[in-house]
């Protein structure tokens, strides 16, 4: 499956599969999903894997759909926002470097040149 494909998903077309029929509808879902991560580099086809099943979890154990897209959507932002996120990724390339905050209150001593006779 190429970008291409993914664009030309037809949303409506889904969601009457997912409310007709949705065994079929899940099947599909799972399909497209694993297109996608064939075609994903092998580097970081297992992380992907790992979120995907994290997803299935929270959808699973949601009272209803409404609630699991609740929670993928927190998931999202903690991991755009939480502790070790894009944000703080994002962060530490464009913060310059600084020294350990116990580095810049360092007495720093004067250098005399050797005495010579």
């Amino acid at each position: 499956m190429d970008r291409h494909a993914v664009q030309q998903i037809d949303f409506e077309a889904w969601a009457d599969l997912a409310k007709r029929d949705p065994a079929a509808f899940e099947r599909l879902r799972a399909e497209l999903i694993e297109d996608f991560l064939r075609q994903v580099p092998h580097e970081r086809r297992e992380r992907l894997r790992r979120l995907q099943w994290r997803i299935d979890r929270t959808r699973e154990r949601a009272s209803n759909p409404l609630s699991a897209c609740i929670q993928i959507s927190r998931m999202m932002w903690d991991s755009v926002l939480g502790d070790g996120g894009l944000l703080e990724a994002l962060e530490r390339l464009y913060r310059p470097h600084r020294s350990p905050p116990s580095a810049r209150r360092a007495r720093v001593l004067p250098f005399r040149p050797p005495v010579r006779h």
